[in-house]
């Protein structure tokens, strides 16, 4: 799989019943679960004091990224995301932080 930066920002549609949202925000984590779960959200984070989120997600391509795994999220049809594929740096110290 390969690996994609995405900044995602949620814009709730001006009159949404609150409970529409707070549904929706609960079945998002949920899916968020799964989709870690299924190896392809690998981190999230969110800036402080704001409200969109930056992660590293995998997914065969971008195609298939934006229809079969953030296209399942329950906000996607309130979100707008910026993707950029990414490919390791020779200098990446690795996930435990020290190079091999």
């Amino acid at each position: 799989m390969n690996e994609f930066l995405v900044e995602l920002i949620t814009t709730v549609p001006e009159g949404t019943d609150p409970a529409e949202v707070d549904q929706r925000r609960a079945a998002e984590a949920a899916r968020a679960k799964e989709l870690a779960c299924a190896g392809h959200l690998v981190r999230l984070w969110r800036p402080v004091g704001e409200f969109r989120s930056i992660g590293v997600w995998r997914a065969d391509d971008e195609a298939d990224l934006r229809a079969k795994v953030l296209g399942t999220l329950p906000l996607w049809p309130w979100m707008t995301a910026s993707v950029t594929a990414l490919q390791p740096h020779p200098n990446d110290p690795g996930p435990t932080g020290c190079a091999t």
